[in-house]
């Protein structure tokens, strides 16, 4: 079968080599979809036991860049609809809107909750949770201060959580960014990461790194 050009660059790509993360993010620009702009994604490998409570890691961060794309808000609340309207909430309901998401109504990427309306969250937390949509104190997505939470989202934020085997994967901005201000996001999490290390986490802590676009290959970069 004949090679394209770009399968044939695949195969010369060193993907054994560890890149400055800057080298990284220019080398992968080459592989970029002309058709789409594309999400650059960081995996982390942390030196943890996600099996143990204290070092289940997961949190939220703001990207100085934010991610480049657009995040739909829905908000839970009675008291604080105009409050979370004017902030920018693209869905604002009480327990009309739990019903209609009961109903398969999932027309949004976050969800913050005022935590009069937690009790009545878990009629839908079956639907949500599955999805990472549940509202959390931990992650400020419980809150009365519904206006900072839905400029946070807007602005930025991302979630990001250890999976079993104690990775860290996150989108961190679009291909479109300057690779100047994809460093930035990067540094944001490293940095969060480090700042959250578990105590009893012991060793190496962050133990590997690679950055891949949406359908890229995936390269290994140098964290220090």
């Amino acid at each position: 079968m004949k090679q394209t050009k770009r399968q044939k660059t695949l195969v010369a790509l060193d993907r054994e080599k560890i890149y400055p993360i800057a080298d990284a993010i220019e080398t992968l620009r080459s592989y970029c979809s002309k058709k789409f702009d594309e999400t650059l994604e960081i995996a982390i490998k942390l030196g943890i036991d996600v099996t143990k409570a204290d070092q289940n890691i997961r949190g939220m961060v703001s990207l100085p860049n934010g991610t480049g794309k657009k995040v739909r808000v829905a908000v839970f609340t009675i008291n604080s609809q105009d409050e979370a309207k004017k902030a920018g909430a693209d869905v604002v309901g009480g327990e009309e809107l739990i019903d209609k998401v009961a109903n398969g109504f999932l027309d949004f990427d976050r969800v913050v909750a005022t935590p009069d309306m937690m009790p009545k969250m878990s009629k839908v937390a079956r639907v949500l949770g599955p999805k990472g949509l549940m509202p959390n104190p931990k992650l400020g997505t419980v809150t009365n201060n519904v206006a900072e939470a839905v400029a946070n989202a807007k602005a930025g934020q991302i979630e990001y959580r250890a999976e079993k085997k104690g990775i860290i994967h996150a989108g961190i901005g679009k291909m479109s960014f300057a690779t100047d201000k994809l460093v930035e996001n990067a540094n944001a999490l490293i940095e969060q990461l480090k700042k959250v290390k578990p105590a009893s986490s012991k060793g190496q802590y962050i133990l590997g790194c690679s950055v891949a676009t949406t359908q890229g290959p995936g390269l290994k970069v140098d964290v220090k």
